[in-house]
This record gives structure tokens, sequence and C-alpha cells, in this order.
């Protein structure tokens, strides 16, 4: 009977102090302590404590970005997931609103913060020349025009107005810029380069700042830096070497001394570095046959150990499983050699449990040491810790209104006017063509890039791949005079072209849409219904031929019949630069930022070569004064 009424009174006393504690929360008492949830400890006491707390399975996780095709608020949580990111044309859905990308990141964020230790996951985009994969953003030119420029300060308002777009969109995190030196044109990510140069690449490293923010004065050398939430972290990109590979191939290998490639392909990172990029994303391309996603060397030892960056390193789109050819062919030794190379996230994609699991297997037979996960995780919170995300996981709709924002269009339209470059003026130095007389009885627009948003802003638009599209009614019709006929044909023939009596022409040709393997080129030839146009018109009246590409194509053999020739490059949404400068409410200011060769037999050739004799060489290009109204 004793033992029944002690037990009795057990229960009774426990039932009141489950009581109490309950009360005792309702009433507002403090929660436990966490000093990785303060804001006030220092970064690396907060990294400290936090990494001491997880589980291996936890500090896996935050080393993984998934496709947000195959992301849910429960993978996020389930597998402690550190990262998603929308790759080419990975949307919410099509044409969607700021707010359905704000809705869409912040469910994913909840499941991450769900978790036991609640870590934010950081979103990352291909914001590359603007927020290019939303529908309505401002597309800037590419950088292939932007280095024509050699403007830094336009290149740092481009960042923070990308910044800003990227923002509206609840994204912190844009894989740009992409500081690679392009030596060859015929590979397919040359639009991506700012240069031949590497001095002009490094001055454009400039957009750093303008996308993450000023590093302040008092910064140490390599720790990255985020300013605040109208900034994004960046992402240099691809170290090391992409611009060099043998004829341009991608992904290719990279032949070259170590001394070439510390001349050529590392400054852009230095510069980089040393405004506080918060990460760094490894090339596909290997430097002398040894893998950059596999090379501990150059990975670890020099960018990490010697020029001490302390954010951290991801990968490229499936990068590990590309370390073998066919990709994926052995992947758990490409794991070994990724991770151990010195990779910190990894941009996995799909196929995320395969690559968790082996992870843990690897770890827990010292295959891959928990020192070297313990680094990789330390880099990623440091980033999360440093931009703030961990007070401020959630986006808001406050800047939904920065996309496609007219102050962000006036600034591209004036980047599309710096970028041009003219190349011929007059078929006689006397007798200029530009800039065009705005009073005209008929002027003739031909070509197929000439009413074509999608192939005026290249790859990298919505899609990949990017696309063709009738979306932009001629930018001439709003430059001329109300009375001037403007009259558009894609293909006209040469007779139609001498019976109409044009008192000019204008017509656009290039390139169509490419990204990547996909735009590898051996022979730079503009599309032959383009060379058909410009027989046809050219042959017949006064005719400036504005040529839309992303690098140099060949056109010796039809120079003599066309009066003006123009390097568009590829200008993205606000075309009317173009027009700005063919009609002299501005002038012609852009200068080669890289040669222009005669024929493709001549490449690779960069200044300096031997064999250097291009059509126009390098810091090549005509000016012209502003029409005064």
């Amino acid at each position: 009977m004793e033992r029944q009424w002690f037990s009795t009174c057990c229960v009774l006393l426990l039932l009141v102090l489950v009581s109490c504690n309950s009360s005792f929360a309702a009433a507002g008492a403090k929660p436990l302590y966490l000093k990785y949830k303060d804001p006030k400890q220092p970064v690396g006491a907060r990294i400290k404590d936090l990494v001491k707390r997880m589980t291996l399975e936890e500090k896996i996780g935050q080393m993984v970005q998934i496709d947000l095709t195959v992301a849910s608020s429960d993978v996020m949580k389930n597998y402690y997931l550190g990262s998603v990111l929308s790759g080419g044309g990975s949307v919410p859905s099509p044409k969607a609103s700021a707010a359905a990308w704000v809705n869409t990141v912040n469910g994913l964020q909840k499941g991450a913060l769900s978790t036991r230790l609640g870590i934010p996951m950081i979103y990352g985009i291909d914001a590359v020349h603007g927020h290019n994969n939303v529908y309505n953003a401002t597309i800037f030119p590419h950088n292939v025009g932007l280095g024509v420029t050699r403007d830094p300060q336009l290149i740092k308002k481009i960042g923070a107005a990308t910044a800003k777009e990227v923002r509206a969109t609840g994204i912190p995190y844009a894989f740009a810029p992409c500081i690679a030196v392009c030596r060859d044109p015929r590979w397919g990510r040359c639009y991506e380069s700012y240069s031949e140069d590497h001095t002009i690449v490094q001055k454009m490293t400039e957009i750093i700042p303008g996308l993450q923010g000023d590093l302040p004065a008092n910064s140490r050398k390599g720790v990255p830096f985020v300013d605040n939430r109208t900034k994004v972290a960046a992402c240099a990109k691809h170290y090391m070497g992409d611009g060099g590979t043998t004829k341009g191939i991608n992904e290719n290998n990279t032949v070259i001394s170590m001394n070439g490639l510390m001349s050529i392909h590392m400054p852009a990172y230095l510069n980089s570095i040393s405004k506080g990029v918060a990460t760094i994303m490894v090339s596909y391309s290997s430097w002398n046959g040894k893998k950059m996603h596999a090379n501990r060397e150059l990975v670890t030892g020099f960018l990490k150990d010697k020029l001490k960056f302390r954010g951290f390193v991801i990968s490229d789109w499936q990068g590990i499983d590309r370390i073998t050819s066919p990709p994926h062919a052995n992947y758990s030794s490409s794991i070994t050699a990724g991770v151990g190379a010195g990779i910190d996230m990894i941009m996995v994609a799909y196929n995320y449990t395969e690559l968790i699991n082996d992870m843990i297997y690897q770890v827990k037979n010292r295959i891959i040491p928990v020192s070297r996960i313990d680094d990789a995780v330390k880099r990623i919170l440091r980033v999360k810790f440093v931009m703030g995300l961990f007070e401020k996981p959630l986006a808001d709709l406050s800047m939904v209104n920065e996309l496609g924002k007219q102050e962000h269009r006036d600034l591209a339209r004036e980047a599309v006017r710096k970028s041009l470059v003219l190349l011929k003026n007059g078929k006689t130095a006397d007798k200029p063509l530009l800039p065009l007389p705005k009073k005209a009885a008929k002027i003739l627009v031909a070509g197929s890039h000439a009413d074509n948003l999608g192939n005026q802003c290249g790859g990298w638009t919505i899609t990949w791949q990017g696309q063709t599209g009738n979306d932009l009614t001629s930018a001439v019709k709003s430059a001329v005079a109300p009375s001037t006929q403007v009259v558009y044909s894609e293909q006209p023939d040469a007779s139609f072209v001498k019976s109409s009596k044009f008192s000019y022409a204008i017509v656009v040709v290039g390139e169509p849409p490419y990204a990547e393997t996909q735009g590898d080129s051996l022979n730079l030839t503009i599309p032959a219904a383009g060379l058909t146009t410009i027989n046809n018109v050219c042959g017949s009246i006064k005719c400036v031929v504005v040529v839309i590409s992303g690098r140099p194509l060949v056109i010796e053999p039809y120079l003599a019949k066309i009066d003006a020739l123009v390097a568009a490059w590829l200008p993205g949404t606000e075309g009317q630069g173009v027009t700005d400068v063919l009609f002299g409410d501005y002038g012609f200011t852009g200068k080669l930022a890289r040669n222009w060769f005669r024929s493709v037999s001549q490449l690779p050739m960069n200044v300096g070569d031997a064999h250097y004799d291009p059509l126009f060489p390098f810091g090549f290009g005509l000016t012209t004064e502003p029409i005064k109204s």
C-alpha cells in the first residue's frame, strides 16, 4: 500500500512539473541560448559553436546543392540540404512573377529552417547578364560587349542593378561574374568573357563590389563579404583556364605552362579575392590533362592555402560527374577526387541521395577525412553568416518592383551604346555613312536579327540555350522622323531592294542563340540566310551592317560591299541603344576588347603572337561625334 502511495505521489509531482514548465514557457521564458544564433558574436565563434553541434549527416547536407526541379520543403528538411539552384530554365512556372519566385524560395527555406539546428539554405541562380532566367528582367549586354566599354564604374552599376533584380525574386546568390580570358573565339562561351586580355578582365571584376557591396577598409584578405539585403553573394568562375582550351573546345584541355596559367588566367582571381568575392566555381576544363575538379594543387594548395581564400568553392553543374569520361562512370572515385581536391559545395543537381550516401560511407570508412568535411562546412557557414542569412532567412515582397525597373533599363541602354564598335564607316574615309540621317524618305530594315529580341539577347536568356522570338518592334521606327517610312523585310531579294527607292538600309544579321558546348564552332560564319541578305541589300543600295554575335565572325569576304559595319555583340533587351548611336544621338566610342581575325585558319591568335595579323586589331574602333539637335 505504501509503495502504491509513493508511486501515485511521483506521478502527481511529475504532472505538476510539466504543467509549471508549460506555464513558464507560455509566460515568455527565454529560450536556450545558442551562440551560433547570436549576431553579436564574432563569425568565427558562431561557426565553431554550430559545427560542434552538427552530425555527419547535417554537415554533408550543407555541402549539397540541388536543382529546383527536385527540391521540396520535405527534401530540404529530411536531408539537411544547404543549397538549391535554378539551372537554366528551371523556374517556378513559365513567366513567373517576382512574387511567385519569392514564395517558391521561401517555401524551400522554411523546410531548411524546420531542421533541428535551423540552418538556412542559400539559393543560387545564373544571373550572368542581368537576372536572365526571369521573365521581364532587365537583360544587359553579355560580357563580350561590356569589355569593349573598358568602364569599371559602369560595370559596377550593372552589378548593383543585377543584385537588386535578383533580390527582388528572393534569391541571395548569383553565379557571376565569369572572369574567363577567352583566347580563342571558337569557344562556345567566349561571349561570357570580357576580353582576350587579362588586364581588361581584371578591371571588370569591379562588378563584384556592385553585386556584393564595397569591402570595408579593414577587411582581412580572402574573407567573403556581402553588404546587405539589396546585395547578393557573387561567384567568380570558372577556376581556372577555361578560356584557354585547345581549339576553344568547351570543357577541354588547356595546354599551358604554370607561368602562362598564372600570367593570363589567374590575375582576375587575385582581384576578385581582394574584393571579397564570396564563392569561386571550378571549371569543367583540364590543365595539362588534369581535371580542375580534381586538382588539389590548384584548388586547395594555391587558392585556399596560398591566396587565403576563405569563402567556399563550388563545383560546376554535375562537375563531379564529369571528372570521368563518360560522366558518372566511377562516381565514388570522382567524389573522393573532387571533395579531396577542395570542392566545398557540390552542384549535384539531381542525384543527391546517391551523393549523400556515398559521402557518408567514405567519411565513416576514412576515405574522406572528417577534417575535409569540416573545412567545407565552415566555409559554407561563413558565407551564410556574413550575408545575414541566419538573421533574415526569409525574403519578402518589398523589392519586387526592382525587377525590370526603368532605371535599370536605362543603364542597360547606356551599356549597349558604349559596347558598340564601329569597324567601317564609308567606302572611302571622306564619305562616312554614319551617323544615319533621321529624315529620309524610305528606309529598309532587313536581316534575321533586326526584329528578334531573343537573337539580340543570346544564350543564357530565359532558358539555358536562349531562344529566338519576335518580341520587339524595330527600334528604328522610334528613332527616325515621323515622316520617314520604315520597311521591314527579313530576307528581301535584290530586285525588291533595287526597285523600292530606299534611301539606305540597315541590315542586322548574326549568330543564333547558344550556350556552352552547343556554341563551339570551327567555322565562325554568319548563317547563309544572313550572308544572302548582305549580298542582296548591300549590293544594291547604301547599307550599314550590324553584326549580332557573341564573338568575331568571318566578314572579310563581304567587307567591300558593306558601306558601314558595326559590331553590336549581344546587346540584350535594350536594343534602342544601337539606334541611339546609329542615328547620332550619341557617338561611337567602343574599342575592340579582342582582335577580329581574317580567317579561322589564323586561330588561336592573340596580341603578341608571331602570326598576329588581324582584320581589325585589338583596341580598334572608329569614332563619331553625336549630332547636336
